[in-house]
This record gives structure tokens, sequence and C-alpha cells, in this order.
């Protein structure tokens, strides 16, 4: 499980920040990528990647201005013209189904896909299966703006191999049975518990990913005891009423999130273009002044989101 930040930008391109797109692969877990926001030139961005929009299941949306999802009909159109074939669902406020539908009428775009459209007319859980769930939340950015909390399912423990085979127990069916846990009678007439040849579950990765917001007590409880959160940071520590004017978050906010929700690190993520290289790395000591934990991103880095050690 990783996540690819193909833009980290604020409001509008800059020379070396595109505007927001994360990538959620989920290669080794489902053969899957999920989009979350898709701004303006994401597709260029997927190209510097190693991922295939035909890969793309998912498409979340956090909020409609257009930094977020200018980049949408393109992608989809492209994807089509790529062979993709697979359906693909897009989450997000109301108002997202019209504006795609609209781009690609007027464009007159036909897709090779079917595309399913939820609309999010409250909070709860949008998505839901045996791997993984997806909740979300409304923000406080002057626009209906959600945070998404993706959940993994907890990973059972791994058949312990070796130690049936230092019993001489040879592979096969048998080998499902003690998987799941069931008493399994040998050849020799013994007797053993699958319980004990199976390593104990992982717990599954939790991932919060906010929209644009001012601090809200909404984005502690999304990011309760996460993984990872991934958190605007468009102002610094000195611009605390210019970020509540325009519905944003300086870096010390994004800070005191993550220290009130007990997460385990911090992405800094929506970096206006006025901050040059400098400035950057001062945001980043801003936020670890609360939250040690903190790391800036630049497009295309890549974060993984490692299991808990035991």
């Amino acid at each position: 499980m990783e996540l690819q930040f193909l833009g980290t930008g604020a409001g509008v391109p800059a020379k070396h920040r595109n505007v927001s797109s994360i990538a959620l692969k989920l290669l080794d877990e489902r053969n899957a990528v999920w989009l979350f926001d898709c701004g303006e030139g994401t597709q260029l961005q997927i190209l510097k990647s190693n991922i295939r929009p035909r890969k793309i299941e998912k498409i979340f949306i956090t909020h409609l201005h257009g930094d977020h999802i200018f980049g949408l009909p393109g992608l989809l159109s492209s994807r089509s013209f790529q062979g993709g074939d697979e359906r693909l669902e897009i989450y997000g406020p109301v108002g997202i189904a019209t504006f795609v539908r609209t781009a690609l009428k007027v464009s007159q775009t036909r897709l090779s896909y079917e595309l399913v459209f939820n609309e999010i007319k409250e909070a709860g859980t949008i998505f839901s299966d045996k791997q993984f769930s997806v909740s979300c939340m409304s923000l406080d950015h002057g626009i209906t703006s959600y945070g998404y909390r993706i959940v993994e399912a907890d990973h059972e423990g791994e058949l312990q191999v070796d130690k049936l085979a230092a019993l001489g127990i040879p592979s096969g069916p048998i080998y499902g049975k003690i998987k799941r846990g069931e008493q399994v009678q040998l050849n020799n007439g013994s007797i053993i518990d699958g319980k004990d040849f199976v390593g104990a579950k992982k717990r599954g990765r939790t991932i919060t990913i906010l929209g644009d917001t001012r601090k809200t007590n909404n984005s502690v409880l999304l990011a309760k005891n996460a993984d990872l959160l991934v958190h605007e940071s468009t102002f610094n520590k000195n611009e605390a009423q210019m970020a509540r004017t325009y519905h944003h978050s300086t870096s010390h906010q994004a800070a005191e999130v993550a220290k009130e929700a007990d997460v385990k690190k911090l992405i800094l993520t929506h970096i206006s273009a006025r901050y040059l290289t400098g400035d950057i790395f001062e945001l980043e000591k801003e936020a670890q002044e609360i939250f040690p934990a903190t790391k800036i991103v630049k497009d295309m880095d890549i974060i993984e989101v490692p299991f808990e050690e035991n």
C-alpha cells in the first residue's frame, strides 16, 4: 500500500507543483489504484509514474473547486482511448456528476467503460467490501468539502510452514484446514490444533485524506489513530487569520489535528506557490514543533504505509 502524490500545490499549477491529486496504490491488495482528487494536469503526472489508467478503480473527490476536479474529463477520456474497459466509480459532493457529464457531452466524448457516480449526501460509510471500508465526514471550507477515512480489514495470520515441515506434515489440502484453525488428525493418529500453526493477525492500516478545510473537530474524528494523515498546509503558522478567512489551515493547525488524533505520521500537502524552497522547509519545521512525525511532500513523492510492528 502506497500513496503517490501526483499534485501537491494549492489553487493554481506552479513550475514544481501541480494541483491536487493523490493516488492510493493498492496493487498488492487488489491490483487497483484509487485517486483522491484530480486537478488539472493529473494525467500528465500519471505519465511520469508507473500508474496505468485502466487500473484506476475509484476516484474520490473532496470538493468541487477547480484545482481538485478540472483534470477529470481529460483523464476519463484518455482512459477510454488507452483501452480501459473496466468499470470506474466516482465518489464526491453533489454536482460532480453534472460537471463530468456536461464536459463529456459538450466534447462528444464516448467512454468505453461504465462510469458510475456516487454523490454523497450525508456523512457515513460510502464504500465497504471484505478488504476495505471508506467513510467520510464534512469539513469546513465554505463549499461542501469532505475528508475520507480508508480502513483496511485485518490480515489473517500466516501459516507457519516451517513448523509443519518440522513435524513431517507434507503440503496439500490439509494445509487449508490448518490455516482455518481447525483440528486435524494426522496419519499417525495424533491430533493438532491448526491455531497453533497460524501467526498473529496483522492489524489493517488506516489512512485519512482530508479535503481543504479550516481546523475542525471532524478532522480529528476522521484521523483518530490513523497510520497516516494527509492534511493541507496552505498557510504558515503566522497566517492563522488569513487561513480562517479563506477556509484553509496553517501548518500548526494541521499538526494540532495530528496530535489530537494520535496518528502515527502526518503528511503536509496543498502548498501555496508563494512559498519557495526555503519557506517550504520552514512549514515542515513549524508543524514538527507540535508533531515531530511530519513530512511535507513534493510532486511524485511516494509514501509507503507499512503494517504496525508487533
